[in-house]
């Protein structure tokens, strides 16, 4: 575990980061006043450890990117999107079992 293999996504990097990144890219939507997400940030974590060589990890900070969210109707907060080759294929809302988003993952893989 020496570097953090999440990257932070921002309104200005987004489209770089996730939607022009080709294979597969799982994006966390969180906020810092959200329990559950404080639940899921160690979760995400193992995944991206886990997964890291096959996929890309990311997150947004809801309140830092709100137009992001938005733009992909994101409702409520833990949200996990996949994207695959720029398009978004999959993805869960609220808090779940690391088996379960360990195998939305690896369904896209």
């Amino acid at each position: 575990m020496s570097s953090n293999p999440i990257s932070a996504v921002t309104s200005s990097n987004f489209m770089a980061d996730v939607v022009q990144r080709p294979g597969v890219s799982v994006v966390r939507f969180w906020a810092t006043w959200c329990p559950p997400c404080r639940q899921m940030a160690p979760i995400y974590g193992e995944l991206a450890q886990e997964l890291g060589d096959r996929a890309h990890f990311s997150e947004v900070d809801i309140d830092h990117a709100p137009d992001v969210a938005g733009g992909l109707g994101i409702r409520s907060v833990p949200t996990m999107l996949i994207f695959k080759d720029g398009e978004l294929v999959d993805g869960m809302a609220g808090l779940a079992q690391k088996a379960q988003y360990h195998a939305r993952i690896q369904a896209q893989l």
